[in-house]
This record gives C-alpha cells, sequence and structure tokens, in this order.
C-alpha cells in the first residue's frame, strides 16, 4: 500500500472548486478528506465528513479526528445580493465557519491552512476599507481572522484571493459561463450583458494555485491573487461563448444597471508568482472551449 503525500481536508469539497481540488489531489498521492452539510456528497475516493463548521463542537469534533496535514477551507455562501437578509447567512457560513475551524485548527495542530478569499473583498492596502456587500463583509472578516490566527496562535494561515472563476461541472447555473453556455444551447441567450471588467481564471488553474499556496512558505500570513491579472467584460465574454458556439446571431444585449459598489479589480499575479511560483497557464478561450464541450 503507498503511503499518501499526506492528509488534506478539504471544506465545501462538494462543490465546484472543492471538487476539482479533491481530485486533483488524490490524482498525486493524498489522502483527502472531505467535509459537506450536503446529505449525499457524490461517491469518490474522498473520505466524506458530514458537518456544519457553523457548530462549533462539530468542527472540533472532525477537525480533531481528521489531525489534516492540510486545511483547504472553502466552503462558503456566495451571494451578491446587497439587501438586508444576506447578511446573516453570510456571517454564519463564511464568518462564524471559519472562525469555528481556525479555533479547531490552533488547538489540533495543522501544517498549513488555505482559506479561499474573493475578489470581492475590499483591499485594506490600496485604501479600500468598506465592504461592498454583506458576502464581502463576511470574507473580509474571515480573511482578518486568519491573519490574527497567525499572529496569536502560530497557525500557519495563507489567504487566496481567488478571482472569477469558472469551468466545467460549474452547477449554479446563475453564474455567467454556465447560464450563457445553456441560453445559447437553449435559444435564450442572455440579454443583459454587462460592461463590468472581470478578472476571469479557469478552475484548474485555480486548483493548481491552491496547492502552489499550500506549500509555500513565503506565503504564509499573505494573500495571494489567483487570477489572470487581465479583464474582459461580460459582455465580451458572452459574445465569445457565442462566437465559439456558432450562436452569434443569438446575441442581442439590452441595457442594465450595475450593482452598487462592483469591484473592479484584476489579479496581482506577479506577487503571487514570486510566493508561489504559480501563474495561470490556461487562456480565456481555451478555458471556454473546454467548458463548452464539457
Amino acid at each position: 500500500m503507498t503511503t499518501p503525500v499526506g492528509r488534506a481536508l478539504v471544506s465545501g469539497a462538494a462543490g465546484f472548486i472543492g471538487g476539482h481540488l479533491s481530485e486533483r489531489l488524490l490524482a498525486s498521492g493524498w489522502e483527502v478528506h472531505g467535509l459537506s452539510r450536503r446529505a449525499d456528497p457524490p461517491a469518490s475516493p474522498v473520505h466524506w465528513h458530514r458537518v456544519d463548521l457553523a457548530d462549533p463542537q462539530a468542527a472540533e469534533g472532525v477537525i480533531g479526528k481528521v489531525k489534516p496535514d492540510v486545511f483547504f477551507h472553502l466552503a462558503s455562501h456566495v451571494v451578491g445580493a446587497r439587501d438586508l437578509d444576506a447578511v446573516y447567512p453570510t456571517f454564519r457560513d463564511n464568518a462564524l465557519s471559519t472562525v469555528n475551524a481556525l479555533v479547531a485548527l490552533a488547538r489540533t495542530g495543522c501544517r498549513r491552512v488555505v482559506r479561499a478569499g474573493s475578489l470581492e473583498e475590499p483591499d485594506l492596502a490600496a485604501g479600500d476599507p468598506i465592504p461592498s456587500s454583506p458576502y464581502a463583509a463576511s470574507k473580509a472578516a474571515s480573511r482578518l481572522y486568519g491573519n490574527m490566527f497567525g499572529a496569536l496562535f502560530d497557525l500557519p494561515v495563507t489567504n487566496a484571493r481567488i478571482f472569477m472563476v469558472y469551468g466545467p461541472r460549474q452547477a449554479d447555473l446563475k453564474k455567467v459561463v454556465p447560464y450563457s453556455v445553456r441560453g445559447f444551447l437553449r435559444n435564450d441567450p442572455p440579454r443583459f450583458g454587462s460592461t463590468r471588467p472581470v478578472d476571469w481564471i479557469f478552475v484548474e488553474d485555480v486548483v493548481e494555485g491552491l496547492i502552489a499556496a499550500a506549500a509555500s512558505d513565503d506565503a504564509v500570513g499573505k494573500t495571494v491573487d489567483l487570477g489572470t491579472g487581465r479583464f474582459t467584460t461580460v459582455r465580451d465574454l458572452i459574445t465569445e461563448i457565442a462566437r465559439q458556439m456558432d450562436a452569434e446571431n443569438q446575441l442581442s444585449f439590452e441595457p442594465m444597471e450595475e450593482r452598487p459598489m462592483e469591484q473592479v479589480r484584476s489579479a496581482d499575479i506577479v506577487e503571487t508568482q514570486r510566493l508561489t511560483g504559480w501563474q495561470p497557464k490556461i487562456e480565456l478561450s481555451e478555458g471556454l472551449r473546454r467548458t463548452i464541450a464539457h
């Protein structure tokens, strides 16, 4: 029996990024444990644990049992709404769950924690202190707690700020890429093409970036950007999807109102490469081709 490279615990392992990451770790020889709140996680060689990290006793129990070498914290309540009803769910599932996990990891011991952040988080270093949404606030709070646990309790936390990820098996059909592909297939194309510039990153590149972040001592206590450093507007992205699907005759955009305080930010991949050695490899046109084929 081959000795595993190490033991990885992945929260959100049944999700889009978590599923791809778990597969990649398994292929590299890791023993992978997945956390999910779902009743029936997908069948795979992952060791599944049905746990809600918002419950501090449950978080401490599973982390104390698994004793991971590396913890990838990907579980998140993702919502772009700027309304009051989004405040508590994002706080509970993002900030509170993160704190519970960090407390348990600090008590158990862990070689590396990689926390998945978001481009929506305010950038304090750039003089951007006010979160643009409840989701952004919860992710920013999670990052600050991670930094505090590193400084006070010697827990080696790396923050991975993930930009707009897309790729095969993205189940949330409200996301631009799967929504657009599905629309063109059904002759019901998207009508609202935002002119917001976005840094799009293919899911396989994100996975490689997360693994590189976990392996880098230089990245501990830092925030590393996982993006391409290049902008493509939502409208141009949809147009490229239509071109690849021979559906340009379906394009017909209508004016739309942008959401308030929408973040426009591209990844600093030069700094990420310096800290981790990682850089993105999949060009947007190639990533969309693979996604459409899937």
